[in-house]
């Protein structure tokens, strides 16, 4: 058992049900969310809803994702699909919510304001109901690394707390680095608020290339649900002192959620994406003697 400090020293769920609306980023399809409270044993599971039929059921697991540009997605044996479940995953895992139903109309979580603040802040009104049974965080062991030749690197090592060391870089911005423990509060305080990103000129090709492969890519982005960069600003400013790595924070955090838990490890970073998360979730798994479940002393 293990004493972590900034969480709860139980499980939790929703105290009552949440509900939102929005468009998706990549689909622009409209979509409505219900997120249901869930007993110990459930975790988080998606539903596929159509007219108040389950259509598909797809827990929230490293072995249910599926590659899709920019953004995390799952998909079952049968085909159906979840698609940019990384912000919800995030606020849900930061405010303590380990068992849950969010049942979609559509195949893609809403973007909302392109941060997980909104999640958060309607997780927060419905409030938390405290579950019989401790808090379960996996305790790494050993240290795992994977990367993609000198440009991309990520390791994930023994720790006391949940922490992670993050750089990025991106042209007129320079490099950037957060560094910290990863907890509701930090998350709340310092992550949450940091938005999807992308420059302006990137994102008009790249709508172009989807519509002609068949595949939804940024149909549904607009300056009010992304950082919107044009040359070296951001269009309205950006929300927080080097923004955009505390998005990969969040994003890391959202991915890294599929492997059922918080960790008890630290994460160091260069360059992270979506594919470098998965892979280190891969990774982490095929090495069962490299991480333990483990619980909070009550």
């Amino acid at each position: 058992m293990i004493a972590t400090h900034g969480w709860a020293p139980d499980q939790g769920t929703l105290a009552r049900e949440l509900r939102l609306s929005g468009h998706g980023l990549h689909t622009g399809q409209r979509v409505n969310v219900r997120v249901h409270p869930e007993g110990v044993g459930h975790g988080i599971v998606f539903r596929r809803m159509r007219n108040g039929r389950q259509l598909a059921r797809l827990p929230a697991s490293a072995s249910l994702r599926l590659a899709q540009p920019l953004c995390t997605a799952l998909e079952n044996a049968d085909g159906w699909r979840i698609r940019t479940v990384e912000h919800l995953l995030a606020a849900l895992l930061a405010a303590q919510i380990d068992h849950a139903t969010v049942e979609m109309d559509a195949e893609e979580v809403p973007i909302l304001d392109g941060s997980a603040l909104p999640w958060l802040h309607a997780i927060e009104a419905c409030g938390r109901l405290a579950l019989d049974a401790p808090k379960r965080f996996l305790r790494i062991l050993d240290s795992v690394t994977v990367d993609d030749g000198p440009m991309h690197r990520t390791t994930l090592a023994p720790a006391d707390h949940y922490e992670m060391s993050v750089t990025n870089d991106l042209k007129g911005f320079g490099e950037m680095n957060w560094q910290g423990v990863i907890d509701p509060a930090s998350f709340a305080a310092g992550i949450a608020p940091s938005r999807s990103y992308g420059r302006l000129r990137w994102a008009l090709p790249a709508i172009l290339f989807g519509y002609l492969r068949g595949k939804p890519i940024l149909r549904g982005a607009r300056p009010s649900c992304t950082a919107t960069i044009v040359g070296a600003k951001v269009i309205g400013g950006m929300r927080l002192p080097m923004e955009f790595v505390r998005h990969r924070v969040l994003d890391m955090i959202g991915d890294l959620a599929l492997l059922g838990a918080p960790l008890q490890g630290k994460v160091t970073a260069l360059r992270p994406s979506h594919e470098m998360n998965y892979r280190l979730c891969a990774a982490l798994l095929a090495r069962p003697n490299a991480w333990e479940w483990a619980t909070t002393t009550l």
